[in-house]
């Protein structure tokens, strides 16, 4: 059983890094190599990824209602809250490649992929292309300019977090700027996108949480995941409001130097 602190950090990487675009996949395999802890298991990821799903529910609920609202109602043709009729369609094409890529190669994932230097150079050069698209491609469209094109474009960049370190909301926040999207409906189209995703991951896996049975830690990372989840969404949006991806970019930059430097001094 860990301590009370290392479910809380764990759910802090986890809730932190499926939002921002650094890569929670890659953290969470760079926690237990810089700190010496063990890997808190298969349970355990079913647990943190229970707390982001919380998180994003908890942030976007009324966007979901308005999503269904509009997609369901016939007399509708106006879309309420910033959204249409397509969207909710838009958001189910953009989520089957990245269901596809996972299926496909989820052994890989949890075996190849997972090596430091693959990490490293993941990180890298998904900064670069954060980095790119947010100076050159960044356009003036919200989620109702959203096309089919876009959508297949997005999800196909969704395919790529596959490897440790790309990102998940890196990719398809930059695919949406690629796509002309502004820097606010890009992370918010990348965070209504994930719901489908980390919802059919952890319904996947909530046979081996029921399995191991429900632990205190389990359950402090569950709430640590959601807590911390709940904030990156809140306050990456405001920080974009004045700021670009810019920061995330040298972040990743420079974390990725540092595994190559320690993996290779090794």
């Amino acid at each position: 059983m860990l301590d009370f602190w290392q479910p809380v950090i764990f759910g802090l990487v986890q809730g932190v890094g499926e939002f921002l675009p650094i890569s929670s996949t890659a953290h969470l395999i760079l926690l237990p190599f810089f700190t010496g802890w063990d890997d808190p298991g298969l349970s355990f990821d079913v647990a943190l990824h229970v707390g982001t799903l919380i998180a994003v529910l908890a942030f976007f609920w009324k966007d979901w209602l308005n999503i269904f609202s509009v997609a369901l109602n016939s007399y509708k043709k106006e879309g309420i809250a910033g959204f249409k009729k397509e969207t909710l369609y838009f958001l189910l094409i953009a989520t089957i490649p990245g269901v596809i890529f996972g299926l496909l190669f989820e052994k890989k994932a949890e075996t190849i992929f997972r090596s430091l230097p693959l990490i490293a150079i993941a990180l890298i050069v998904a900064g670069v292309i954060l980095y790119w698209a947010d100076k050159k491609y960044q356009g003036k469209k919200n989620i109702t300019g959203i096309t089919f094109k876009d959508a297949v474009i997005i999800g196909l960049s969704q395919a790529l977090a596959i490897i440790p370190g790309f990102s998940r909301s890196g990719m398809t926040i930059s695919a949406g700027l690629f796509c002309g999207l502004n820097k606010i409906s890009a992370a918010r189209f990348s965070f209504l996108l994930s719901t489908p995703i980390i919802l059919g991951a952890a319904i996947l896996k909530v046979p081996s949480l029921i399995q191991f049975g429900i632990s205190t830690s389990i359950i402090i990372a569950i709430f640590s995941s959601a807590i911390f989840g709940y904030l990156a969404i809140k306050y990456l949006l405001k920080f974009l409001e004045k700021y670009g991806y810019a920061i995330f970019f040298w972040y990743r930059l420079v974390l990725g130097i540092i595994i190559l430097l320690v993996y290779f001094s090794n």
